[in-house]
């Protein structure tokens, strides 16, 4: 026995009364379907309404086929009548959402000729997948008359019509299933074939905002959000670039050229302390070096070096190994960061050493021969040096 379902012809319904016709499992969980329902099961890129079946909550509706499985919290029995309540807020958010995407996908078509390939709702943000590239200006053009539409407040309405019928009609988009069609019509503006539910009216939409396009697949990604998600958004962004604007000491729309002043001397900043720190790392190699006298051919220095990062400690160690006939093993942090590196035709493995200082310790890493750095390492810092002084030494260098 087929499910009826009331969403169809009557999208904005928030209770009904049904009867339970099976009671069954849905991946382990308890199920049942009924001879009649108003809460939509996932499809068309649209997700599935939750809400309450008598004394048990419906955490999820999944379209079988003719029937709808209603994946409930506890067990109902099969001959039982329940009354449904729709989780109306989580209801009508969709339907801001979806009949917003049909008003912004036929603005993308009238004005650019650009067909939306696929449509997904999310739980924070939607997207449309747009056949060809579009430009920024020509986004806000379209978003601008979307806008319009729904402040025009046009009827919304649902129809039905045999593939013969729809043939003839001007589709936004040409159907892919089969047999009769459920149309929802945006007056004057929109005609398509949609199993989904909307608002009445496109001012129930309230608000469209794109929040960001990307190109996708040789098309165009937009991501959009509508009514009490546009406000959301917009009270996200207001507190952003008003905290940003306390920051800065600047007013909001001098806020993009200040960021760019900002990134342009993060630049240079940080440039200048790569090279400051490339000139300490030499005369941190040379104190390294002169706390190390040469007792062999082979000098190795192991050391822990404090207040230095990984890039720094392989600064140290290069610098060391400019150096003829040296050996060294640098470490510093918290978890410990670790560098080996020796000197050109020294028979060292440098990524050998590092491998069982993590076999030992722990960590991540890898490198060549001459020099390997590792990451991440536990233990006490003098324990992993001491570790690697008798590595060193088990090598005859």
């Amino acid at each position: 026995m087929k499910t009826e379902r009331i969403y169809y012809t009557e999208p904005a319904r928030r209770e009904f009364d049904a009867l339970v016709i099976e009671a069954t499992e849905y991946e382990g969980a308890p199920a049942v379907v009924l001879d009649r329902t108003a809460f939509y099961p996932t499809s068309g890129g649209q997700p599935y309404d939750v809400g309450r079946l008598g004394p048990t909550e419906v955490l999820n509706a999944v379209d079988d086929g003719e029937r709808v499985l209603h994946v409930v919290r506890a067990p109902l029995s099969a001959g039982q009548a329940v009354h449904g309540e729709i989780d109306w807020a989580r209801r009508f958010d969709h339907m801001q959402q979806h009949t917003g995407q049909h008003v912004l996908s036929a603005a993308f078509d009238r004005l650019l000729g650009n067909r939306t390939m696929s449509f997904h709702l999310g739980t924070e943000s939607s997207t449309i997948d747009l056949a060809r590239e579009v430009a920024p200006t020509d986004i806000e053009r379209c978003v601008d008359e979307a806008n319009r539409v729904v402040w025009e407040n046009r009827p919304v309405t649902i129809r039905f019509a045999s593939p013969e019928e729809a043939a003839r009609l001007p589709l936004r988009k040409e159907p892919v299933r089969e047999g009769p069609l459920r149309l929802i019509e945006v007056a004057d503006f929109d005609l398509s074939a949609c199993g989904g539910t909307h608002v009445a009216n496109t001012g129930e939409i309230g608000l469209i905002a794109v929040t960001g396009a990307e190109k996708f697949r040789g098309g165009t990604r937009v991501t959009f959000v509508c009514g009490g998600r546009a406000l959301r958004a917009l009270r996200v962004y207001h507190d952003a670039v008003a905290g940003a604007v306390r920051s800065l000491s600047v007013l909001p729309h001098e806020l993009p050229d200040a960021v760019g002043r900002l990134q342009g001397e993060l630049k240079q900043t940080r440039k200048t302390i790569a090279r400051l720190q490339s000139d300490l790392a030499v005369h941190e190699a040379g104190r390294l070096l002169a706390a190390c006298p040469a007792t062999g051919e082979v000098r190795h220095v192991v050391a822990v070096v404090d207040g230095w990062d990984a890039s720094g400690l392989k600064s140290i160690a290069s610098a060391l190994i400019a150096q003829p006939d040296v050996a060294a093993v640098l470490s510093g942090g918290s978890p410990a960061a670790v560098v080996v590196a020796r000197s050109p035709g020294l028979p060292l493995d440098a990524n050998g050493v590092l491998q069982q200082l993590l076999a030992r310790f722990g960590g991540r890493g890898g490198g060549k021969s001459e020099l390997a750095q590792g990451a991440g390492l536990s233990g006490d810092p003098r324990d992993i040096a001491a570790a690697a002084r008798e590595l060193l030494r088990s090598v005859r260098l």
